[in-house]
Parts: structure tokens; sequence; C-alpha cells
């Protein structure tokens, strides 16, 4: 819900006059309803979150989650494959063997074994919104929905981030107070499908317009040449950082010589926005707004100066572009981020490395074996480990997903062919009842067997867990109210 506290104060028809126009401003500001409001209260639905930030972590391409989360020992050769399950710190609870430091994690995590859409191979869409129509192309739009990241954004510039431990009147007052140098919304290493050449829909601000899209950073990936090129289908570990667009400033450039050249493009603003609809100078500004920030700030780019982190603890992330980001993840929460995307993204068509990634078509097992979840092991668990030791684990929710999972059956080339029908998503920290498996799917893990999950009852759990009702509107390009998660509901048993 909404996180929104302090002490009620009502008389016999519920709230007071003055929180009643106080929440008839909220309206105004661009979401949460009266109404909403007041059946949300009197049913004692307007708590605080557990989480105040979200790391997702996004294995693009369709990680073969019956490998990793949901094995199926009893199954035939050609479906179970050729791992085994190992127990876990929780009774009860088995994973995958090639995840063995997960498996002192799952008392602070819970699995969900029974997500499911019918929308399409590799879109990406549902899984950052909880919209399930199959797109006309995979290409994001700006009819999209607005993915998890941007409501957080947009709710931030309504002011509520900044207050959430404030009461209502609070809230209200600072609704248009400037933000801090941090966004509220960073994608890591560099836009979705950059390594394709193919920009997927999924991660952007869709109808809220591109205002709300994540400030996305770049990166230059590589991998260790050792003298000649490995052979075709056996992946490279992906080595890299990521880097703030237009983060140093050309030399001769001051901060004072930036504020002047700022003042005089606010000037040159002027007469633009005069010639341009509301909307788009409103992006323009944002955006602006947000390039000289990055410039400007400099705790937000301390966060991606790994030079200054202790060694050992970058090594115990891997030191890979998926593991540093994951660390940076880190850092940025740290700094009150609320939402950090750390896609482990594929880049067999721009730079020619790494050419399975978690789309494993061929040789699934060697690749997950070798490559795939050793890397992730690592950094899932240092993330895991570094937030619990500091405490943060307690106001993080992390989230594992990919768009899609793999076939039950093994095809000829010892791969898993791209599935929808039944996959996992795994939770972790604040917010989530650690231990918890939710949903199952059948004997071949083919379909679900029980307590199937959509994206959107996904995303809605993620809502839930950061105090955000999932039926919270937003005005869409005809400024229409639109429930943020599209029909999902929370999975209250995976709420503690």
């Amino acid at each position: 819900m909404l996180t929104m506290l302090g002490s009620p104060r009502r008389c016999c028809d519920g709230l007071t006059r003055r929180e009643t126009v106080k929440a008839g401003a909220l309206s105004a500001l661009g979401g949460f309803g009266l109404p909403q409001f007041l059946r949300a209260d009197e049913a004692g639905q307007v708590v605080p979150g557990k989480a105040k930030s979200v790391i997702l972590l996004y294995l693009l391409g369709g990680a073969a989650t019956q490998d990793m989360w949901d094995l199926k020992p009893e199954a035939p050769p050609e479906i179970r494959g050729e791992f085994k399950p190992i127990d876990t710190n929780v009774p009860g609870i088995q994973i995958g063997e090639h995840l063995p430091l997960a498996a002192n994690w799952m008392h602070k995590a819970a699995i969900v074994r029974s997500v499911n859409h019918k929308a399409g191979c590799h879109n990406c869409l549902p899984s950052y919104c909880g919209w399930e129509l199959p797109p006309t192309n995979q290409h994001p739009t700006d009819n999209d929905a607005p993915s998890m990241g941007s409501v957080c954004e947009y709710l931030k510039g309504q002011g509520y981030f900044q207050n959430e431990r404030r009461g209502l009147p609070e809230i209200v007052a600072a609704a248009s107070a400037a933000g801090d140098d941090f966004p509220a919304y960073l994608y890591m290493p560099t836009w979705l499908g950059w390594g394709q050449a193919f920009r997927r829909a999924g991660p952007y601000g869709g109808f809220l317009g591109k205002k709300y899209d994540a400030l996305t950073t770049e990166c230059e990936p590589f991998w260790d040449k050792v003298g000649h090129q490995p052979l075709p289908g056996t992946p490279q570990i992906v080595r890299g950082q990521p880097v703030l667009p237009n983060s140093v400033l050309q030399e001769g450039i001051t901060i004072d010589r930036l504020n002047l050249r700022r003042s005089l493009l606010d000037q040159l603003d002027d007469e633009v926005r005069r010639a341009e609809s509301l909307s788009t100078a409103a992006n323009y500004d944002r955006a602006q707004q947000k390039a000289f920030g990055i410039l400007t700030s400099s705790k937000l780019r301390a966060c991606f100066d790994l030079a200054t982190e202790n060694p050992a603890v970058v090594d115990r992330y891997g030191r890979t572009l998926f593991g540093n980001s994951t660390l940076i993840a880190r850092r940025l929460v740290e700094h009150g981020v609320k939402f950090v995307n750390v896609t482990w993204d594929l880049f067999w068509d721009r730079i020619k490395i790494d050419y399975d990634a978690w789309d494993t078509h061929q040789r699934n097992f060697s690749i997950l074996k070798t490559n795939k979840l050793p890397g992730f092991d690592l950094a899932f668990t240092a993330l895991l480990e570094d937030l619990d030791r500091t405490g943060l684990l307690d106001e993080t929710l992390v989230v594992v997903m990919s768009e899609m999972g793999r076939t039950p059956r093994i095809n000829a080339n010892a791969g898993r062919d791209h599935w929808t029908f039944c996959y996992s998503t795994v939770f972790a920290g604040a917010g989530i009842r650690g231990g918890t498996v939710y949903g199952a799917s059948d004997a071949q893990s083919a379909y679900v067997k029980t307590n199937p999950v959509s994206t959107a009852d996904i995303c809605a759990t993620i809502y839930t867990a950061l105090g955000i009702s999932p039926e919270f509107r937003v005005p869409d390009r005809t400024n229409r109210p639109v429930e943020i998660a599209h029909g999902g509901h929370a999975i209250q048993e995976l709420l503690a």
C-alpha cells in the first residue's frame, strides 16, 4: 500500500475535514484518489512497506529455472537433465547443485515455482509491468505500460518517497519539493537488448513519458582473450563495468562554466517551450535536469568508482560485468535509490561474446555449469551477505527473474528452448517470508500444478513490499487512470 503514516484523526464519518482536503490534493497530484484512500484506510490497508528499495536481477534470455530452483529428479532423463538437487539451509527446500552458495540463503528467500504468461517468447514487457498482451513487435512504444521502476520515478516526482515516514499532510506539502542528486530508478549495465542491437520493450516510462525512463548506464564489455577464439557456442566470461553517461566534464569546463551554460540554455529553453507541447517540454526539461545532475553529483559518481571498494569485496562479486553491476547496485541502495535493475544481457550480435547467455538452445548444461550459474551464485550471495551484514537486507527487496523459462524437454542440441507456461521467480530480503515455496509445477516442470502466478501478480507483490498499492492508478496518454499492476494481486503467502 502507499505509505502514509501518522496518527489517525477521525470524526464521526471518518477522516477529518482537513485530512479529506489533503487526500483530495493527492488525487490532483496524480494517482491515489480519495475513494481509493478511504477504502484502503477503512480496511486497515494503508500500511508502511517493509522494503525501501528494490534490486532486480534480470536474467535476459530465459533462465532454465528447472535447472536452478525447481528440479525434477524423478522425471525421465530427457526432462530432468544432468543436474541434481541439493538440500538448502531450510528443511524441505532443495535447489540445483550448482547454486551451493545460494543454498545457504534460503532462510531469507522465497521461490515462486508457478509463474506463467502467454504474451510471447522474449517479450520483456510482462515481467517489467505485468501487461500480458502479445505486442505487435518487441520494441518500446509510447503506449506501453510503465515499468515498476518508472512508476517509482513518477511517485518520487510527487514527493511520496521523500516523505514516506511522515503523515499525510507532510506528504502533500512536500509533493513539489526538489529531489536529491539520485534518481529513483537506475538501469545497468546498458539499455535492454544493447548486446543484440535490438532495443526491447519493458523497462521504460511508456505512456507516463520518457521523463520517467531510468537513468541508464553505459558499458564496454570484453572477454579474456587467450590467443584464440573459443568454439562457437562456448560462452566467455563477460568483463567490464557500467559507467554513467557523460559523467566527466570536458577539459577546461569547470562547475561555474557548466552552470553558466545551464543558465544560457534555460533562456533558450524559454523560447523552445513556447513552440512545443507541454508534455514534450516537460520531458525535455526533466531529461536536461537529470543530465546536469549526473555531471555535478559527486555522490552519484562515487557509487560507480569501484577503485574505492575493498578489492576483496569486488572479488566476492566475481569481477564480471554482472558482478560489478550488482556491487554498484548495493552501493546505490545505500544512498536511497528506490529501484535498481541489473541485467545479465546477451552480447553475441554487437561484440560477438558470450554467445548463449541465458538463451540456452544448445549446450544448456555445460554453459550453466561452467559459466552462468557460478557467476550468478557469486554475485547474488555476495549481495545478500553485504546487505544482511549492514542491516540493509531488512529494507531491500532482491528479485531474480527472467522474461520466460525454458522447455521441459531437452532438444537434440542438449539445450532447452523457449517456454512461457511455467517457470520460477525468486524473492529475498525486505517484506518477504523467508524459507517459503509458493506454487508448484507438474512432474515435468511443464505446466502449473497449483497456485498459478501471473507476471502482474509478481509486480503486485513487489509494489506491495514497497508500500505501494497495486491498485494505484496513473494517467495514460489520454489521461485515463490505469492500475499500475494491471489487475495483479500480491502473493500474500510470501509477504512477512
